[in-house]
């Protein structure tokens, strides 16, 4: 067993289009229980890249989010981004009470009700879009509408606000130099506005989505002022920013696979499987997320992993694992159901909003293929300008043509 292993610098900076890093295809074969040094945070941390070390570490209790709130731990951005009260920072029992009082207020049923009203949402762009003319930004007439409309609706934000709150939110995932201060603000500025608008909804509850949480119980149990202020951010800023460049880039990726494109015209009744598919294929952010504190000694993969030390998982990697996956490289929306792809996550922090997301992807992707049945790039991809400082991999614009 390995007690300890060369250090590898990962500042898992790429954005060469939505090309895999090759940084990260080389741990997945070399090293694939890394210890790496990322660009922010104290120490060195362990990084998981295979589908089932990854699965191993989202879902044994041994591998604690919790136990890294007070350490500055090895992280990608200048700033921490969850709070400490948030979800995505708890283990069980907390971690299921919480869930299991969100999940009163955002179901499955919940997000079914939605359909209709996202669909006249998308045929009122795309009409906008049409009327506008051939060629066209496909970014700014629906990606980054869309998603934050549907969560605003949800929450029911005040569309006054919204413009702000989505400043904020991408505020909150920038990187690089001199973005520690901006993160940190937008942070505190969403977490005073939420801790407003959650106590006017707990005071005065109506149908939307924060009144539910608000006024969910579990016997006696409700949310605490706290949580349900973060809770709600999280609701938003996960609701929308990750669908946003989802939309983007399964579009842009579609457009550069012509026979894979075809396919999906030719065979409509594909497009849930193909979501999944190009879910798993695309590189969706740089580098992992949120780092887990392995409470005791546990040997992950060969390698003693020891009591205190920091853990990652690359998602991504574990989407790409030959183990897993035959061809991963491959897009292939006809792939065989196999294992389910990691791109919400695994275990239980998997992303609350998995369903609504793949709701708005479907009506999204489904009407803008039916609509624009030549659709096409209008540039060279080449000539694609791809945003560079932030967490998320994403065309700034993606001009189409008809």
């Amino acid at each position: 067993m390995t007690t300890s292993a060369p250090v590898w610098d990962c500042p898992f900076h790429h954005t060469d289009g939505l090309e895999f890093d090759p940084l990260l295809k080389r741990l997945l074969t070399e090293a694939p229980i890394a210890r790496i040094r990322l660009p922010h945070g104290e120490g060195e941390a362990w990084l998981a890249t295979r589908y089932e070390d990854v699965k191993l570490v989202t879902t044994d209790r041994r591998f604690s989010r919790a136990a890294g709130i007070g350490r500055d731990l090895p992280r990608m951005t200048p700033a921490p981004i969850a709070q400490a009260e948030a979800i995505n920072l708890m283990d069980p029992p907390e971690h299921n009470r919480l869930r299991r009082l969100v999940a009163q207020g955002f179901t499955n049923r919940q997000v079914e009700r939605l359909r209709p009203t996202t669909q006249e949402t998308v045929d009122g762009y795309l009409d906008e879009m049409a009327e506008h003319g051939s060629p066209a930004d496909l970014a700014h007439f629906l990606s980054a509408r869309l998603p934050l409309t549907t969560i605003c609706e949800l929450l029911e934000i005040p569309p006054a606000d919204r413009a702000r709150l989505r400043h904020w939110a991408v505020a909150m995932m920038r990187m690089g130099p001199g973005s520690r201060e901006g993160q940190e603000e937008a942070k505190a500025a969403l977490r005073a506005y939420f801790t407003a608008l959650t106590a006017e909804r707990r005071a005065d509850p109506g149908e939307d989505l924060i009144s539910a949480l608000a006024t969910a119980r579990i016997g006696e149990d409700l949310l605490d002022p706290d949580e349900l202020a973060v809770m709600a951010m999280v609701l938003l800023v996960t609701g929308h920013d990750t669908t946003t460049y989802d939309l983007s880039n399964i579009a842009y990726t579609l457009l550069t696979h012509p026979e894979q494109l075809a396919l999906l015209r030719a065979r409509p009744e594909l497009l849930p499987r193909a979501l999944e598919e190009l879910l798993r294929f695309i590189p969706f952010r740089q580098g992992p997320g949120i780092a887990r504190v392995a409470t005791e000694d546990v040997e992950l993969g060969g390698v003693l992993i020891r009591a205190g030390e920091a853990v990652h998982v690359s998602y991504l990697t574990a989407n790409r694992d030959p183990a897993v996956y035959e061809r991963p490289d491959e897009l292939d929306l006809e792939r065989d159901a196999g294992p389910v792809n990691m791109a919400f996550g695994h275990g239980q922090h998997r992303c609350l909003g998995s369903h609504l997301a793949l709701m708005e992807l479907e009506v999204a992707i489904g009407t803008l293929l039916r609509r624009f049945p030549d659709l096409r790039l209008a540039v060279d991809p080449a000539e694609l300008d791809w945003d560079s400082g932030s967490i998320w991999r994403f065309p700034r614009t993606l001009p189409v043509a008809w």
